[in-house]
């Protein structure tokens, strides 16, 4: 059998179902690499080793169980703003650096009722605010690609996982590309599910309107099994849908007869690296070959996307984070009184990114201002948001990059904020509509992957899914591993 740590989702579990291997020989080897590999990687910030074998133990006791999941005994890995009942949630923040959750996020109870085994939490930006994970107050995540440049963000723990043999899938957040992007410039897919697909109930919230739990792995087939684990309503998220949860396996067919594929021009921004464009393109042509129909189309309001989402962003940040004051979670700085305790807790246990966006934040909230950028900011989303509704009008899912750059060198943007959010460009306008987002990898450029973006109609997952699937059984982007 080929190296353990490079096998997918589906061939694991094709291994697993065959008696080939047992799940505690796969969660022994995933452990071996994160020793030998994550200290140069910097993917986890806390390790389950214990836990992980008593889960992979229990999952070969299990296994035959009619009652078992499709992640039955397959070791995952959980970005660090998602809580776990028991073990370390920082947020990548020191605000939060001794927070242990008493309870777990809902998608962590489907991932174990479904028998799976979690290996640790990832490192992210700190509260998910960031596209490079240079943020996170703990460490800078390297790229497995080329170790000097960043994975992407906010979480660029997970998708680094992934690429680095250390997971064989795990679970990041997109509140403006968060999944998408790390995953593009690490060479792996990875789905922001449609907002209100996936329960946020326990996930340490960025932009409440904005954020949705996802998956990332190898290939389209593995996100297909980890969706179908954690998708459906909860009682417990009133945002959380009650759209029925189709068999997305079952929507697999590697056919794309019938399908048609729009381009949004839009998204071929000025500065975007001509390897990037060229790679996209050539995936888009993959799609034609395959027997999609390619149409253009237009989202006029695209170049909107960038200052109304850090608007919003921003503000739904600035409310949400006024729960962290040291009363309640993590340390407290000492101070002569309450207010000063407060006030020396958030500006010294928040970092530099995260004081920046509660500043703009509270600033759009004030009073005199609120109209001028709060309210207009959200009425151009939903000019932004009916762009998409007519182009799905036309079409059955959009095509285009992902980022405009391949993965750019650590410490390049940390002292431009506007050249770092610039990085989500082509990511931003899907979570301001609320649609899903799929990146499957397709090609490099300058030895660094590049990633395709398709987009679905609201709850049309399968769709996307589909497309991702029949483009990954004739291209081989996604069998390429980095050499660490």
């Amino acid at each position: 059998m080929t190296d353990l740590n490079t096998l997918t989702i589906t061939g694991a579990r094709a291994a697993l179902d065959a008696g080939e291997l047992t799940s505690v020989e796969l969660t022994e080897a995933l452990l071996s690499r994160i020793e030998r590999t994550d200290p140069s990687v910097k993917a986890f910030l806390t390790i389950t080793a214990d836990a992980a074998r008593e889960q992979a133990r229990a999952a070969d006791a299990g296994r035959g169980d009619p009652a078992s999941g499709p992640l039955h005994g397959i070791p995952l890995a959980i970005k660090d703003v998602i809580c776990t009942e028991g073990v370390r949630t920082t947020c990548g923040s020191r605000i939060l650096e001794n927070f242990t959750p008493p309870y777990s996020a809902t998608v962590i109870e489907r991932l174990r009722a479904s028998g799976a085994v979690m290996l640790g939490k990832l490192n992210c930006d700190e509260f998910a605010m960031g596209s490079s994970t240079e943020a996170s107050a703990y460490q800078t995540t390297g790229n497995p690609w080329d170790l000097s440049r960043v994975p992407g963000g906010s979480s660029g723990g997970s998708a680094a996982a992934v690429a680095a043999g250390l997971a064989l899938g795990t679970l990041g957040t997109d509140t403006g590309g968060s999944i998408r992007q790390p995953a593009a410039l690490c060479g792996v897919s990875g789905l922001k599910p449609t907002y209100g697909r996936v329960s946020r109930y326990g996930l340490i919230a960025y932009g409440s309107s904005l954020d949705q739990i996802g998956p990332m792995a190898w290939t389209a087939a593995d996100l297909a099994l980890m969706l179908q684990v954690i998708a459906g309503q909860d009682p417990r998220d009133g945002t959380s849908a009650a759209a029925p949860v189709p068999d997305y396996s079952a929507a697999l067919s590697g056919d794309l007869r019938g399908l048609r594929v729009g381009v949004p021009g839009e998204y071929f921004v000025e500065g975007m690296e001509p390897g990037v464009e060229r790679a996209t393109r050539e995936a888009i042509d993959a799609l034609r070959d395959q027997g999609a129909e390619i149409v253009e189309v237009s989202l006029p309001y695209t170049k909107y996307a960038l200052p109304t989402y850090y608007i919003i962003a921003p503000a739904e940040a600035s409310a949400n984070l006024a729960r962290f004051d040291g009363v309640r979670y993590g340390p407290r700085e000492p101070g002569d009184s309450m207010w000063d305790q407060i006030e020396l807790t958030r500006g010294h246990r928040f970092g530099v990114e995260v004081r920046r966006r509660i500043m703009l934040g509270t600033y759009a909230l004030s009073a005199g201002y609120y109209d001028a950028y709060y309210k207009r900011a959200q009425q151009v989303r939903t000019l932004i948001k009916r762009d998409f509704e007519r182009a799905f009008t036309q079409v059955d899912l959009l095509a285009a990059p992902t980022s405009p750059t391949v993965a750019f060198p650590i410490g390049q943007r940390t002292d431009d904020p506007l050249a770092m959010y610039l990085s989500d460009v082509c990511t931003l306008p899907i979570n301001l509509a609320g649609v899903p987002g799929l990146v499957v990898p397709c090609g490099f450029s300058e030895s660094l992957p590049v990633g395709l973006q398709l987009i679905g109609r609201p709850f049309d997952e399968a769709t996307l899914l589909r497309a991702g699937d029949a483009y990954q059984r004739v291209t081989d982007w996604h069998t390429r591993r980095p050499q660490l």
